[in-house]
């Protein structure tokens, strides 16, 4: 009878049968086969962690690995199926992109040149506020005012800005 070579370490923690059961489960679970290894790979950490844990293994190394390859699996499922919905929201902003880009030029224009025009303090606190997206009580605490202060030049600069904005037409 002809034996198996065991494959990688001799303390590794998955013979060979374990392995070719945790790539069959993979497989069968849909997970390409160009991933096999690294799945493979997980199940053989997850072992490894449960020891550093100082948990004792478990009694059946191989059913143990089949369930934890299975759940992979699913987690493999799972992540692509957000990949593809991530993609398609992204195809789908990118066609609003191209139509809206000009109507945004215009828009981004206007309001570059409305807030030139807007006093110092009324500017600083529109930027800090709307571009770097700092709450009211920490810009007042950088400006050193009140927050009522950052409040009321916020209220100022925002009804300036729509003013200029509805003049030139742009909204």
């Amino acid at each position: 009878m002809l034996r198996r070579k065991p494959r990688g370490r001799p303390d590794d923690p998955l013979d060979a049968a374990v392995e070719d059961r945790v790539r069959a489960v993979l497989s069968l679970g849909g997970v390409p086969y160009a991933d096999l290894p690294d799945g493979v790979q997980q199940v053989r950490l997850r072992l490894l962690e449960r020891a550093a844990k100082g948990q004792e293994a478990p009694r059946d190394v191989s059913a143990w690995a089949a369930v934890v390859a299975s759940n992979l699996a699913m987690d493999w499922h799972r992540a692509r199926r957000r990949q593809e919905r991530l993609g398609e929201r992204l195809a789908a902003l990118r066609q609003e992109d191209t139509r809206d880009a000009a109507d945004t030029r215009v828009l981004s224009l206007a309001v570059a040149q409305g807030l030139d025009q807007l006093p110092d303090e009324q500017r600083q606190v529109v930027v800090l506020r709307f571009y770097a997206d700092l709450p009211v009580r920490d810009i007042a605490l950088e400006l050193g005012v009140p927050e009522g202060t950052v409040k009321s030049r916020l209220h100022t600069a925002v009804r300036m800005l729509r003013v200029r904005l509805r003049e030139g037409e742009v909204v």
